[in-house]
């Protein structure tokens, strides 16, 4: 094996026999170790299909494997169970995205910091193709666009709707928590305006009974927690400071109560420190598409507990 080429063997734990081969190779020497390897395999009447991607990986993989032959199936489970998705968005930035783009019924996009091989692919098959676009945005940003660009959703981020009108159709409790959040940070960063309005904004947010368990264990009244973030407003300010929420799901227990999970992070001059959320939100019949924070509980993700458990106030 050439100094130029690092094999790894890949082989499936239930069976033994290989299920894929793949080679780290220098981009100049790709097209000339793929021409060889097709003839030598075919020759050897081996029925595979080789993926050049990343600039690096080159794949050798049975012709029934690979991403595009994975989402054609859940297409066909959904379609058969009658829960085909109304839209389906196919993104990518290497060459082992390219049969994705493939599979009837989807819209794809291929954002703009994409490897070499999937640009030159899209450049010679789906360049004229309506339903696939080049993006002008890198990673999240350009499948935000492709949204906006087939109007198969809003395209904007969840960070920005506060300040853009968007209004959302339908409750969706996992935004409904990541707006929460973000009137969070903007408080403590002084984004938002410090008055009697955004206070009762907050309190509004929560039941009247409700409780935060802290991940340190003690059990808070979630208004006595508003509380203590009031004289908080602008403590953050010129800051790092940064909070998220990652993994959000969401399912609906009763008529009017919904379970939210969700990783939720800070990012401050301290660190980055993480806990595990677990929400129980109830409508308000009063209010349309209003909610009710009524339990909230947390406990520290391994590896990411705030030294000073007073500073992580929600």
């Amino acid at each position: 094996m050439s100094s130029n080429v690092s094999l790894i063997w890949m082989q499936s734990s239930t069976e033994q026999r290989p299920h894929k081969v793949s080679f780290f190779i220098q981009k100049g020497y790709a097209e000339e170790v793929m021409k060889s390897l097709s003839e030598l395999l075919v020759n050897r009447g081996l029925d595979v299909k080789i993926i050049y991607s990343g600039g690096i990986c080159l794949d050798i993989l049975p012709l029934g494997a690979g991403k595009g032959e994975a989402l054609a199936y859940l297409h066909k489970k959904f379609k058969a169970d009658g829960k085909l998705p109304t839209n389906t968005l196919v993104c990518g930035d290497s060459g082992n995205d390219t049969e994705l783009f493939s599979v009837p019924d989807v819209y794809g996009v291929v954002v703009s910091n994409a490897h070499e091989e999937l640009l030159k692919w899209y450049a010679q098959n789906s360049k004229d193709n309506p339903k696939i676009i080049h993006a002008t945005e890198r990673c999240a940003a350009g499948i935000i666009q492709a949204i906006g660009h087939f109007g198969i959703g809003p395209n904007i981020s969840p960070r920005d709707v506060m300040d853009s009108g968007c209004k959302i159709k339908s409750f969706n409790p996992g935004h409904e928590i990541v707006m929460f959040y973000l009137l969070y940070e903007r408080w403590r960063r002084a984004e938002v305006e410090n008055s009697d309005l955004t206070i009762h904004n907050m309190i509004s947010i929560a039941h009247p009974s409700g409780i935060l368990v802290h991940p340190s264990g003690v059990e808070h009244s979630i208004l006595e927690c508003i509380d203590t973030l009031v004289p908080c407003y602008g403590d953050k300010r010129g800051k790092q400071f940064r909070v998220w929420v990652d993994r959000v799901s969401s399912s609906q227990i009763s008529s009017d109560s919904w379970l939210v999970k969700f990783d939720k992070w800070e990012l401050s001059d301290e660190g980055r420190h993480c806990c595990l959320t677990t929400v129980l939100l109830n409508s308000k019949p009063e209010t349309p598409k209003g909610f009710a924070l009524v339990n909230v509980h947390q406990t520290w993700l391994d590896g990411y507990a705030a030294g000073d458990h007073t500073t992580w106030i929600f």
